[in-house]
C-alpha cells in the first residue's frame, strides 16, 4: 500500500514538472506578455537585465498544478485500474436501512440504552455469531446470556397489522401491551417453527413496521431463609427507623412492590393495601411478595419502616421450582401500571439481566419523579452486576448483619448506593404466618419504607434529591475503598428524614 501511494505521488512530481516546462517553452516562444513596468531604481526595469520575475511566477504554478496532480493520482482519477481493498483493507459496509424507533445508548457499558439501541449479534453461542449488524431497536442476547424464554420474543410496533407481518415468519403475535409510560406498543410472539430466539429477531429486523426486537428476559426473586430461630426486630433500630417516626411514618406516600403475589388477609398488612394488580398468572400468595411487603409497611407484629404507607402490590412473578420468576413484559406492566396509579416509590426485590426494554421504562419512570429501589442481587461477589439494581435511574442497596458486617452472598460493584440490615430479618409469611428472611431483597424493602418517610417529610423531593439525602447521611462501613461493597453505608433513617426537611 506504501509502495503505491509513493509511485503515485513521483508520479505526480514528473507529470508537474514536464507541465512546467512545457509552459515556459510556449512563454519564450510565443506566449509571454511584456513584463509590467518597474520603477527606476528598481529590481529590474523594462528590458533591462537581470533576474527574470517569470520564473517565480511559474514556479507557483507548478507548485500548484504539482499538488493538484498529486491529488488526483493519489485518488486514483488519472487510474484504470479496478478499486478494491488491498491487504489490509477492511471492506466499507454496505449502507443498512433507516434506524427503528429505539434510540441509541449508553450499555450496556451496562447494556443498550434506553428504547433498545445498538442492535449487532453477539460474538458467538446465544449471541448470534458475526453476522452483519441489526437496525438499531433490534437486540440479540449477548453471547453466553441464557437468562430468557427461548421460544419467544417480544417486538415493538405500533403496525395495526403487527400479527401478520410476524406471521410471514411462522411467528405468532398472541398478547399486545400499550405502555403509556414509554409510549411503545409491545408484542409478546412465538416461534411456529423451530426457529431460535436469534433467528427470530433476526427475521423481524427485515419488516420496516417492526420498530425492535428482544428476547424476553426472566428475572427471579432474591431470597434466601433465615437461619436463627430467635431473631429479634433488630433491622428498625439499626435503620434509626423508630427514632424518624416521630417525623414522619410514610402516611399518605404510595408505595409500589413489584413482586409475586402478597396475602392481603395477613392481619400485620390489614389496612395497609390500597390496590392490587395482577401482571402474571394469579396464584395463590407467595412468600416472597408477602415479606416485602411487611418489611415496608407492617402495622402488627412485625414493625415496617414506614407503616402509614399505602402498598401497590404488582404480581409479576409467578411461582417456579419454589422460587418466583417474572420477565420483561410482567415487569414492564407491573411498572405501567403502578405510574398510572400514582406512585412515588417502587421497590424492586429481583435480579437478572439487562434489559434495554425495561431500561427504557424504567428511565421513563424515574423521569415522571418515581424513586426506584432495587436489590443489588445475591450472586455472591464474583458476579457480574445484576438489574434493574446497576441501571443508572435506579437506587441499588446491599445489605448488612446484626453486627454491620456484610451479607456474604451480596453482590459487589461501584452501582451500589447503601446498605440495610439483611441478614435474618422477621417479615410476615402468607396465612398468618411469619419468616425469617435474608438477602438484598428485604434490604431493599427497608430502603424503600425509608424513602417513604422522606417524602412524606418533603413531598417535592426529586429522585436526585432522594438518593443524595440517602447516601449523605448513611453511616460509612468498612475501610476506606469499600465503596464497592458497602456504597455509601448504612442508611439511616433519622438523619435522613430530618435532612429531608
Amino acid at each position: 500500500m506504501i509502495t503505491r501511494t509513493l509511485t503515485r505521488v513521483l508520479l505526480a512530481a514528473v507529470i508537474a514538472v514536464a507541465a512546467v516546462d512545457a509552459a515556459r517553452a510556449q512563454c519564450i516562444t510565443n506566449f509571454c506578455p511584456p513584463p509590467p513596468f518597474s520603477p527606476p531604481g528598481g529590481p529590474a526595469s523594462p528590458g533591462g537585465p537581470g533576474p527574470s520575475h517569470h520564473n517565480g511566477g511559474w514556479y507557483i504554478v507548478g507548485a500548484v498544478v504539482l499538488v493538484v496532480v498529486g491529488w488526483a493520482v493519489g485518488n486514483r482519477i488519472f487510474s484504470t485500474d479496478t478499486p478494491g481493498p488491498g491487504p489490509d483493507a477492511s471492506p466499507s459496509p454496505s449502507p443498512g436501512p433507516p434506524p427503528g424507533l429505539g434510540t441509541a445508548p449508553p450499555q450496556v457499558s451496562q447494556g443498550p440504552a434506553p428504547g433498545g439501541g445498538g442492535g449487532g449479534g453477539g460474538g458467538g453461542g446465544t449471541g448470534g455469531g458475526t453476522a452483519s449488524p441489526l437496525r438499531t431497536g433490534f437486540n440479540l442476547p449477548p453471547a453466553g446470556e441464557t437468562r430468557f424464554v427461548e421460544d419467544e420474543v417480544l417486538a415493538d410496533s405500533a403496525a395495526a397489522n403487527a400479527g401478520e407481518i410476524a406471521a410471514r415468519h411462522g411467528i405468532t403475535c398472541f398478547e399486545t401491551v400499550r405502555v403509556r409510560l414509554t409510549g411503545r406498543t409491545l408484542h409478546r410472539c412465538r416461534r411456529d417453527r423451530d426457529q431460535t430466539v436469534v433467528e427470530m429477531i433476526r427475521a423481524l429486523s427485515v419488516e420496516r413496521q417492526i420498530a425492535g426486537a428482544q428476547p424476553i428476559y426472566r428475572y427471579e426473586t432474591i431470597q434466601s431463609a433465615g437461619s436463627n430461630d430467635t431473631a429479634e426486630q433488630y433491622a428498625p433500630e439499626k435503620l434509626g427507623a423508630v427514632e424518624a417516626h416521630r417525623l414522619a411514618t410514610g402516611s399518605r406516600v404510595t408505595v409500589a412492590v413489584i413482586d409475586s403475589g402478597v396475602d392481603p388477609t395477613h392481619p400485620d398488612l390489614a389496612g395497609a393495601i390500597a390496590g392490587s394488580y395482577d401482571a402474571a398468572s394469579a396464584e395463590r400468595p407467595h412468600s416472597h411478595g408477602t415479606g416485602m411487603a411487611g418489611a415496608i409497611a407492617s402495622r402488627g407484629t412485625v414493625m415496617g419502616i414506614a407503616p402509614g404507607a399505602n402498598l401497590l402490590t404488582v404480581r409479576a412473578f409467578s411461582a417456579n421450582s419454589g422460587s418466583a420468576e417474572g420477565t420483561t413484559l410482567t415487569i414492564i406492566k407491573g411498572l405501567d401500571w403502578a405510574a398510572e396509579k400514582g406512585a412515588r416509590v417502587v421497590n424492586m426485590s429481583f435480579a437478572g439481566p439487562p434489559d434495554p426494554r425495561l431500561r427504557d421504562a424504567l428511565a421513563k419512570a424515574n423521569a415522571k419523579g418515581m424513586v426506584l429501589i432495587a436489590a443489588a442481587g445475591n450472586a455472591g461477589p464474583t458476579s457480574p452486576p445484576l438489574y434493574p439494581a446497576a441501571d443508572p435511574s435506579v437506587i441499588a442497596v446491599t445489605a448488612t448483619d446484626a453486627s454491620d458486617a456484610l451479607f456474604s452472598g451480596a453482590n459487589r460493584g461501584r452501582y451500589i448506593a447503601v446498605a440495610a440490615p439483611g441478614v435474618d430479618i422477621l417479615v410476615p409469611a402468607p396465612d398468618a404466618g411469619y419468616q425469617l428472611t435474608t438477602g438484598t431483597s428485604v434490604a431493599a424493602a427497608e430502603v424503600s419504607g425509608v424513602v417513604a418517610l422522606l417524602i412524606e417529610r418533603n413531598p417535592r423531593l426529586t429522585p436526585k434529591d432522594v438518593r443524595r439525602i440517602l447516601m449523605r447521611t448513611a453511616k460509612h462501613l468498612g475501610p476506606r475503598g469499600s465503596e464497592r461493597e458497602f456504597g455509601a453505608g448504612l442508611v439511616n433513617a433519622l438523619q435522613a428524614v430530618t435532612a429531608a426537611k
